[in-house]
C-alpha cells in the first residue's frame, strides 16, 4: 500500500483519481492514452477501462504492459488481479487478426502514386485490388471466423497455393494456413462486424495516395497577422499521418471547440499534398472552411469547390455537407450524391464534426477504406451509440487533449457554467404542465414564459459581453429576438443571410444573436463571451459540449454559459444528463435558485483570463 499515491483501482475497472494527492497530475497524464474520463468533480475523478479505450491505445502503440505498469506505479492499494488479467486479455486481442494486401495491391498503389487519374482509371485501379486478406496465427481464432454466420457473407477461404503465389509478407508458415480472402468493398464492413464480436482488426493495408496537389501553409494570414501552428496541433497531425506506411493515415482527433481543429485538418493536407474532400455539417461551415483555406494556405479560389444544395462543383479541394450527401428523392431510392466520393482520386477525406456522421454515410465510409481519412471532433459522444462505427470505419482515436489542459495554457477561454432554476410564472402554467403528456412536459418547461424576463436581465447586467441566446423551439426564439431587438438565425434563414449575420457579429456591429440549434456545430464566433441556453434537445451531452464551445475561443475575459431550467420539471433531469459531459471535462455548474434579479448579485464581474500565446 502506497498511501500517498493518487489512484484507486477497483475490480469493476473504474479508476478513482484523488486530485489532491502529490502525483495526481502525473497520473492523470499517464491515464489519458488508455482510460476514458467519466466524471471530474472537485475531489475525485472517475476513469473507466473499456475494450474500446484499450484498443484505441493499442492502435497508437500503447501496449497492455504499459497500461498495467501505469496502474501499478500510481495505485494506492494493490491492483485487483482480475483487472490486470482483463487488461492483458482484452488489449492483446488487437493485432491477433490482421488485414493485409497482396503484392498486386501494393504494386498498384505504387503505380497510382505517380499518375493523374480520371474517374475511369480510378475505378479500374480499384478493380485490380479486388482481394484483401484476413490473417491470424491462431487456429482457434481461424475456426471462430470460419464458424461465425455474420462473417460468412464477407470472407471466403483462400487455397494455400494462391497464398504462395501472392507471396504475402510477412506471414509465417503457420499463418498461411489461417487466412481468408475478402473483397475490397467489404474492408470496412468486416472490421465493424469483428469489432462487435470483440476482435478489433489491425488494418495494415497501404493507403492509396490520391492525385497530387501542391499546397503550403502561409506565414501570414490575408489580414497580415502571423500564422503559426501550435504544438498540440502539430502533434495531432503527426499522430494521424505517422510514417505514411501501412496502419497509418486514418483515425480520429479529439480537440475542444476553439482549439483549432480546422487548422489541424489543413496541416494534414499540407503533410499529404493530395486532393482532399472535406465533409461538414452545413453550408455556413462549408463557407467557413473555404475562407480558412484561402486565408491560411497557398490554395487559390480556382482550387476549391463547394458541393452543397446551392452549388455542386468538384475541384482538387471540395467541401461538401452531410446533408447533400444523404439526400435522396424518396426513402427507397439510392443516394445520388454518394458519387462525389468517387468523382476524383481523393487522397484524403476529412470528416468534420465526425460525431455527427450520418448513419447512411457509414456505408460509403466502409467502401472507402483505401483512402486516408481523419475525423475531427470535440467529443466522441454519440447519442446513437455508434462510437464503434467511428472506430472501425473512420479510425481509432489518434490524439486527444483534455479541455482543462488547453484552458490552463490559454489556448481556450476560461468558462463559468451557471444554471438558473426558475418557477412557472403562474399557477395556471403549473397546472398545464402537470396535466401534459411526457413529451409535452419537456416543451412546456422549456418554453416557460418566465425565461424571457431573465434573459433580458442577464443582457442588462453584462452590457460588455457578446451574447448568443440559443434554444430549441422557434416560437420561443422569435419572442426573445423581438424583446431583445436582436437578429435571429434558424434553419429557414437563407445561407447568405446567416453568413452576413455571423460576419456582423464577428465584427462587433451586433452584440446579441439569437440562434436555433443550427449554430450548435462548426460555426466560429471567436468573440462570443456569453451563451444563454433557454432550451435544449432533451438530455444531449453532445449538444451541451458544442454549445459551450461557441464561447471558448481565447479572449481577455471569462466566458459565461447560462442555462435556464424550470424547477421541479423534466428539464432538471435532462439538464443533469447534459451537464455530465461538462463534468467529465472538469467544468462545474453553479446552481442559483432564481426568484428575483437580486439573486444574480453573487455572480461576479468578469476578470481577465490568463492568455499565454494569444488567439
Amino acid at each position: 500500500m502506497q498511501i500517498e499515491n493518487p489512484l484507486i483501482v477497483q475490480s469493476d475497472r473504474t479508476l478513482l483519481l484523488d486530485v489532491h494527492a502529490p502525483r495526481a497530475e502525473e497520473c492523470r497524464a499517464a491515464l489519458i492514452p488508455f482510460a476514458e474520463l467519466e466524471r471530474s468533480p472537485e475531489h475525485l475523478h472517475t476513469y473507466r477501462l473499456t475494450p474500446l479505450s484499450l484498443w484505441n491505445a493499442s492502435s497508437a502503440g500503447f501496449s497492455p504492459e504499459d497500461a498495467v505498469n501505469v496502474l501499478k506505479d500510481f495505485a494506492r492499494y494493490d491492483v485487483p488481479q482480475v483487472v490486470l488479467a482483463w487488461i492483458t486479455e482484452t488489449a492483446s486481442r488487437f493485432g491477433k487478426i490482421r488485414m493485409i494486401a497482396d503484392s498486386d495491391y501494393c504494386s498498384t498503389t505504387k503505380e497510382n502514386s505517380v499518375a493523374s487519374k480520371t474517374e475511369d482509371s480510378i475505378n479500374q485501379s480499384q478493380d485490380t485490388m479486388e482481394t484483401l486478406f484476413l490473417v491470424t496465427d491462431s487456429f482457434i481464432i481461424f475456426k471462430m471466423l470460419q464458424s461465425t454466420p455474420s462473417l460468412n457473407k464477407f470472407i471466403f477461404p483462400i487455397p494455400e497455393l494462391l497464398l504462395k503465389e501472392k507471396n504475402l509478407p510477412p506471414l509465417t508458415e503457420n499463418e498461411k494456413n489461417f487466412a481468408f480472402g475478402l473483397k475490397l468493398a467489404d474492408r470496412g464492413n468486416i472490421k465493424y462486424e469483428l469489432l462487435k464480436l470483440g476482435w478489433p482488426v489491425k488494418d495494415e493495408v497501404p493507403m492509396l495516395p490520391g492525385e497530387p496537389l501542391e499546397l503550403s501553409l502561409k506565414p501570414h494570414t490575408l489580414s497580415g497577422q502571423t500564422f503559426s501552428i501550435r504544438s498540440y496541433q502539430k502533434n495531432a497531425a503527426e499522430a494521424l499521418v505517422g510514417n505514411k506506411g501501412p496502419g497509418t493515415g486514418f483515425g480520429t482527433i479529439v480537440l475542444p471547440c476553439g482549439a483549432g481543429k480546422t487548422i489541424v485538418g489543413m496541416l494534414i493536407m499540407n503533410m499529404l499534398q493530395t486532393n482532399t474532400l472535406i465533409v461538414t455539417t452545413n453550408i455556413s461551415a462549408v463557407h467557413q472552411w473555404i475562407s480558412e483555406l484561402l486565408d491560411k494556405t497557398s490554395l487559390l479560389p480556382e482550387d476549391i469547390a463547394e458541393y452543397t444544395g446551392e452549388e455542386k462543383d468538384i475541384k482538387p479541394v471540395t467541401v461538401a455537407t452531410y446533408q447533400v450527401l444523404t439526400w435522396r428523392p424518396n426513402k427507397d431510392a439510392n443516394f445520388p450524391h454518394f458519387q462525389l466520393f468517387r468523382k476524383r482520386s481523393w487522397g484524403l477525406i476529412i470528416y468534420d464534426e465526425v460525431h455527427l456522421l450520418p448513419a447512411p454515410v457509414f456505408r460509403v465510409v466502409a467502401e472507402l477504406q483505401a483512402i486516408r481519412r481523419v475525423g475531427l471532433t470535440a467529443t466522441l459522444v454519440r447519442e446513437d451509440g455508434c462510437e464503434g462505427h467511428v472506430f472501425s470505419l473512420v479510425g481509432p482515436k489518434r490524439y486527444d487533449v483534455p479541455w482543462k489542459d488547453l484552458e490552463k495554457t490559454g489556448w481556450i477561454a476560461s468558462a463559468e457554467c451557471i444554471e438558473l432554476r426558475i418557477d412557472f410564472p403562474s399557477t395556471e402554467e403549473d397546472i398545464l404542465y402537470t396535466t401534459a403528456t411526457q413529451r409535452q412536459k419537456h416543451r412546456r418547461a422549456s418554453e416557460n414564459p418566465a425565461k424571457t424576463s431573465i434573459v433580458l436581465e442577464l443582457v442588462k447586467r453584462f452590457p460588455e459581453d457578446k451574447i448568443i441566446v440559443i434554444g430549441q423551439y422557434l416560437e420561443q426564439l422569435k419572442v426573445l429576438a423581438t424583446v431583445l431587438n436582436a437578429p435571429i438565425i434558424t434553419g429557414s434563414t437563407p445561407t447568405s443571410e446567416r453568413d452576413l449575420l455571423y460576419g456582423r457579429f464577428r465584427s462587433g456591429e451586433i452584440n446579441i444573436l439569437v440562434v436555433s440549434k443550427v449554430a450548435n456545430f462548426a460555426i466560429d464566433l471567436p468573440d462570443a463571451s456569453m451563451a444563454i441556453q433557454v432550451s435544449g434537445t432533451f438530455g444531449s451531452r453532445q449538444e451541451e459540449a458544442q454549445r459551450l464551445g461557441r464561447i471558448l475561443r481565447p479572449k481577455d475575459r471569462i466566458s459565461r454559459f447560462f442555462t435556464l431550467i424550470t424547477r421541479n420539471t423534466v428539464e432538471e433531469d435532462f439538464g443533469s444528463n447534459r451537464q455530465k459531459f461538462l463534468a467529465e471535462q472538469g467544468y462545474s455548474y453553479k446552481i442559483i435558485r432564481y426568484n428575483s434579479p437580486s439573486d444574480l448579485d453573487e455572480i461576479t464581474q468578469a476578470l481577465p483570463c490568463n492568455i499565454q500565446g494569444g488567439k
